[in-house]
């Protein structure tokens, strides 16, 4: 036990010599941070000038990565399999990355539900939606770093998990301060349940965020007993 401990000390990778299987972990991750980024981008775009042409482009990229995503995933799972690699961590891989997946379906779905439903965001609200925009991405990113230290140094997981924690609850005290404003405002009852249904799409991102760092925070516990 002693030895097994010592080789999980800092800097140790969970890969070994599997470096195939480490790059598309890397690009699978890399697809995740992008997507966050243009997320981002597209909720400025939107909050500018509406459903236009850019904003229609950054949504048409978030579904590009999301299907290269879906195919590194699966490309992944079969290296997993197949070639019998980190047997005693394939199933915390396969549901961290199943997870970490799902973060990069909400931002498409988020942009989807924008680009069809196409709200009416008052410019009162415009600048609060654009911080919490802000502090979700900032809840992914930090998520993506917490991952990338599992696999390749699992001491530093802890650096990035209580940002994950933290930008949740930033995003929270945003969204709820929006959705009031929202509904104290003279807009019709069914305006402002429109809007606070957008507030929710943002919001979601951090929330699943928090609920990956939570996993996560159970295989880093396996890994280091």
């Amino acid at each position: 036990m002693a030895e097994r401990n010592s080789m999980l000390g800092k800097g140790l990778s969970l890969f070994g010599r599997t470096k195939a299987l480490e790059n598309e972990i890397d690009a699978f991750l890399d697809k995740l941070s992008e997507s966050a980024l243009l997320f981002k981008r597209a909720i400025q775009i939107y909050l500018a000038d509406g459903a236009s042409a850019e904003f229609d482009a950054k949504l048409q990229a978030v579904n590009r990565l999301e299907s290269e995503a879906d195919k590194l995933r699966r490309s992944i799972e079969t290296q997993l399999y197949a070639q019998t690699l980190i047997p005693e961590s394939r199933g915390d891989v396969l549901g961290l990355l199943e997870n970490l997946d799902s973060v990069l379906n909400l931002h498409e779905g988020a942009l989807w539900a924008f680009s069809i439903e196409t709200p009416d965001i008052s410019p009162e609200f415009r600048a609060d939606f654009a911080v919490l925009c802000d502090q979700v991405v900032l809840a992914v990113e930090s998520i993506v770093l917490a991952s990338r230290a599992f696999f390749r140094n699992i001491e530093a997981v802890g650096d990035h998990m209580h940002k994950v924690m933290f930008y949740e609850k930033e995003a929270d005290k945003v969204s709820t301060k929006l959705k009031r404003a929202i509904f104290a405002s003279d807009l019709a009852l069914s305006r402002k349940a429109h809007l606070r249904n957008f507030v929710e799409h943002i919001d979601n991102l951090a929330d699943r965020s928090e609920d990956v760092a939570d996993r996560l925070a159970i295989y880093t516990i396996k890994r280091t007993v």
